[in-house]
């Protein structure tokens, strides 16, 4: 598969990216370790899935490092995409807006 002609069509992407560099750049897991959990599941992969599949490795890395739990990570996005609901068009999104 080869990876989107842009690097990153959504903000989310981007941030995404950057949370996944900084988690190495602390020392939770070395881009060997990255490579050998995303690796398998891009290969074959259709460019529109590219980043839901990051994601999907970023979430087993998170699970390996006991950093957090995949049902953790889906609460929070759960929350987090509430908290987008709930708030008005052009105001920042706060988790506490969540209901």
């Amino acid at each position: 598969m080869n990876a989107p002609d842009a690097p990153f069509e959504e903000p989310w992407q981007a941030q995404l990216f950057a949370f996944t560099v900084a988690l190495n750049e602390a020392g939770h897991f070395t881009w060997s370790e990255w490579t050998a959990v995303f690796g398998p599941r891009v290969q074959g992969a259709e460019a529109d899935v590219y980043w839901n599949i990051w994601f999907e490795a970023l979430v087993e890395m998170l699970e390996t490092a006991g950093i957090a739990r995949a049902d953790e990570v889906q609460a929070l996005t759960e929350r987090w995409q509430a908290a987008a609901r709930a708030t008005p068009h052009g105001m920042p999104i706060l988790l506490s807006a969540a209901p």
